[in-house]
């Protein structure tokens, strides 16, 4: 049979109850049966604990600016699937998403009547990319890893142009390991045979580890240090810093993004952008981007959800682990130095929520806090959040079990503050979601 567009959102979503973590063998079987669509492009990788969606939109726009068509792949998504795959930063279409995942569905049930496993859900989407992105004769991919490095499914990508591996902390531990070595050697697990690696090197403990992979895999390594890009300009419309490193001879970059940890990101790409054009696999478009045209295209990246500004003086962050909140409350540590600041927050039950409010409410002098709730099954009651908060903190707390009634709430509480909406990817894809719906509206 052939599916829909909702019937494929439908049984990718079931996917979950029914498989288990595979083997990356599995997902070279289902690749071998699809004819390795992945093979078609030039694939720059990118691993990390944070940054990595940041990372991948930077590389992006730079091989768009050199005249590449690109695609990327990321995850997750804030309100449609399709925001996985995009082709020059375009949202590729329902119906190249359902005649790739038909592909990919006639695959998997000649490989389940095998006894082979059936796919995972991210296996189904990275498939999925896969063979869209083949359809669309792209040349060049930047690819984010789903979770962690060496067993994830994009992993299976043999040949990649480049690997990148963003800053490291604690995430996903009960998965990855409960220590920075740990989870830095999964990550490092991306590093290829004689492949560049540029990596962030702030934490000397995955430094560690992530030279010595890059060594066992003569692959030549290029690291990230803090001082590397010192900030020279913040504003409540962006940030601006000077690169110094053995790629860049103190260049200005200015960027659209509220958050120093920015900076860093956008850094890395650069470093990676040149990596891999001094390679000679990305081809001369890439060798002759100079400095002047790297800056200007990393000028005018966007990314969905990270400090991001939907409306003036309204700001949403996916921040939902404590090196995020902590990045999110020195940026807006920053702007209250020079304005009031207001927060929507929610959070999901498996974060250490209480810990995230006290730091919250430690850090930021927020004038007004609403709170709801998000997540479904990992759902939170508001009026949790809300106990907590007037543990630490004296500035009026409102409670809206509903989003969209919490948002438009916090709009009216906000006045002459700029209003963080912050806690949870879900928070940011829901209150994305009635602005799309807005939008629809006024059309």
């Amino acid at each position: 049979m052939r599916y829909t567009y909702e019937e494929a959102n439908a049984y990718i979503a079931e996917v979950p109850k029914f498989t288990k973590t595979n083997e990356p063998s599995n997902t070279v079987e289902l690749l071998d049966r699809l004819g390795h669509p992945e093979d078609a492009f030039k694939v720059i990788h990118v691993a990390g604990t944070n940054g990595k969606g940041s990372v991948c939109a930077f590389l992006e726009g730079m091989l768009r600016a050199a005249g590449y068509r690109t695609g990327l792949f990321t995850s997750p998504h804030l309100v449609r699937i399709n925001e996985r795959f995009q082709i020059d930063r375009q949202e590729i279409s329902d119906e190249r998403f359902t005649g790739a995942f038909n592909v990919v569905k006639e695959a998997i049930d000649q490989m389940v009547a095998e006894g082979f496993h059936h796919p995972t859900y991210f296996e189904i989407l990275f498939a999925v990319g896969m063979v869209a992105f083949r359809e669309e004769k792209i040349e060049c991919l930047v690819m984010e890893t789903g979770l962690g490095g060496r067993l994830d499914a994009t992993n299976t990508v043999a040949h990649p142009v480049c690997c990148v591996i963003t800053s490291i902390s604690l995430d996903h531990t009960a998965v990855l390991g409960d220590t920075v070595e740990q989870i830095a050697g999964e990550k490092a697990g991306i590093i290829k045979e004689g492949i560049p690696v540029v990596y962030d090197a702030t934490d000397r403990r995955a430094e560690g580890v992530i030279q010595a992979q890059a060594v066992k895999m003569h692959a030549p390594h290029f690291p990230f240090y803090p001082q590397m890009a010192q900030i020279t300009q913040r504003s409540d419309k962006g940030i601006a810093f000077v690169l110094n490193n053995r790629y860049y001879d103190y260049v200005s970059v200015s960027l659209p993004f509220l958050a120093d940890y920015q900076a860093a990101n956008c850094s890395i790409a650069m470093m990676a952008m040149k990596a891999a054009a001094q390679t000679g696999l990305l081809g001369e478009r890439a060798e002759q981007m100079d400095d002047r045209m790297i800056c200007e295209a990393v000028s005018k990246v966007r990314w969905n959800g990270r400090m991001e500004m939907i409306l003036p003086d309204v700001v949403i962050d996916g921040a939902h682990n404590a090196d995020g909140i902590a990045q999110f409350l020195q940026t807006v540590s920053h702007i209250s130095s020079s304005r009031k600041v207001s927060l929507l927050f929610a959070a999901v039950a498996d974060k250490d929520y209480e810990e995230m409010i006290r730091e919250i409410c430690a850090c930021a002098p927020f004038t007004s806090i609403t709170v709801t709730q998000v997540g479904e099954s990992r759902q939170v009651d508001a009026q949790v959040f809300s106990d907590i908060f007037r543990k630490y903190t004296k500035a009026p707390v409102f409670v809206k079990k509903d989003v969209r009634e919490a948002f438009l709430l916090a709009l009216e509480q906000k006045e002459d503050s700029m209003l963080f909406c912050a806690g949870s990817l879900y928070l940011v894809g829901e209150i994305k979601a009635i602005l799309e719906e807005k939008k629809v509206q006024s059309h």
